[in-house]
C-alpha cells in the first residue's frame, strides 16, 4: 500500500503535485536543491491551501493536516523510504536521466520511478535505470490540486502491474488517469502546442490582437482561456521546449515553434512567472 510519497523539484508543478498528494492523506517528502526554493514552495502550498479555506472547500484542521503531512529536503537521502515517486524539475532529458540514474540507486528495487515530463521520452528515462518496467509518466495538469486529468505514459519497457499501480493512485487523489503511448508530446501537448503555436504565427502575421485571438477562441470555441494567455501561464520558454522535442522526434515542419514565441524568449519575455509575456502581470 503506497502511503509515503517522494516529489523531486519544487517548483509550480512540484509543489502542486506535493499538495495533491498530502491532500489525499498521502505522506509526502518534497525535495529540491535549495532552500529558497523550498521556501517558496511551502509558501504556495500554504497560499492554494489557503484559497480552498476561504472557499469553504477545506476546513482550517484539514489544511493543518495537509500542511503537517508535508517534509521538505534538499537531499535525495530521505527519499530511501518513499513508496512512489514524481519527478517534477526542469523540462531537460540529460537532467531527468541523471536524476533518474541517482533515484535508481537510492530507491528500494519495488518503488515506481515517475515522470511529471509533458513531452521528453519515458522509454529514454526509463533506459538510465535498471529498472524500467517501473517507470511511466504521470502528466499532471496546472494548477495541479485543481485540474482532474493526470496522462499516464507507457513507455516501451512500462509493464501492465506499473500502469494499474499510476491508474489506483489516481483514483485516491480523486482525478482521472488516462493513458498514453510514449510518442513526443503525449496527447495533450501533441494537439495543445500546435494550437497555441498557430496562435502566435496568427498573431505575428497581424491577423488578429492577442486579445482578439483568445476572445475568438474563448467565446467561439467555449475554451476557458485563449490559447495566447494559456501560452503565458505554461511558461513560452516551456511551450518552446516542448514544440523543440516534438520537431526533432516527428521530423514534421509543423511543430516548428513560431519566431516570435522563440524571439520573446530570447527577450526573457516568458509569461506569467517573468511579468510579461503576450500580456503584461502586475
Amino acid at each position: 500500500m503506497i502511503q509515503l510519497v517522494g516529489v523531486v523539484g519544487s517548483g509550480t508543478m512540484g509543489n502542486g503535485i506535493a499538495q495533491a498528494f498530502a491532500q489525499r492523506g498521502f505522506d509526502v517528502r518534497l525535495a529540491d536543491v535549495s532552500t529558497a526554493a523550498l521556501d517558496t514552495a511551502k509558501a504556495a502550498i500554504a497560499r492554494s491551501l489557503g484559497k480552498f479555506v476561504e472557499k469553504g472547500t477545506l476546513s482550517a484542521v484539514e489544511r493543518d493536516a495537509t500542511l503537517g503531512r508535508l517534509q521538505f529536503s534538499v537531499s535525495l537521502d530521505p527519499l530511501a523510504e518513499v513508496d512512489y515517486i514524481v519527478e517534477a524539475i526542469i523540462e531537460q532529458r540529460d537532467a531527468k536521466r541523471t536524476l533518474f540514474a541517482r533515484l535508481d540507486a537510492v530507491l528500494r528495487p519495488e518503488v515506481v520511478l515517475t515522470s511529471n515530463t509533458s513531452s521528453i521520452s519515458i522509454t529514454d528515462i526509463a533506459a538510465a535505470t535498471r529498472r524500467p518496467a517501473q517507470v511511466l509518466g504521470m502528466h499532471f495538469m496546472n494548477p495541479v490540486p485543481l485540474m482532474p486529468l493526470v496522462e499516464l505514459i507507457r513507455g516501451q519497457s512500462t509493464s501492465d502491474a506499473t500502469m494499474a499501480l499510476a491508474e489506483g493512485l489516481c483514483t485516491r487523489l480523486g482525478k482521472t488517469g488516462v493513458a498514453a503511448n510514449d510518442y513526443p508530446g503525449f496527447i495533450a501537448n501533441r494537439i495543445l502546442m500546435p494550437m497555441i503555436n498557430e496562435a502566435v504565427f496568427a498573431l505575428m502575421e497581424g491577423v488578429g490582437t492577442a486579445e482578439a485571438i483568445d476572445s475568438v477562441m474563448k467565446l467561439g470555441m467555449n475554451h476557458p482561456m485563449g490559447p495566447l494567455t494559456l501560452a503565458d501561464f505554461i511558461g513560452l520558454d516551456v511551450c518552446v521546449a516542448i514544440l523543440d522535442v516534438m520537431h526533432a522526434g516527428l521530423g514534421d515542419p509543423k511543430y516548428r515553434a513560431c519566431p516570435l514565441l522563440r524571439r520573446m524568449v530570447m527577450a526573457g519575455h516568458l509569461g506569467r512567472k517573468s511579468g510579461r509575456g503576450f500580456y503584461h502581470y502586475a
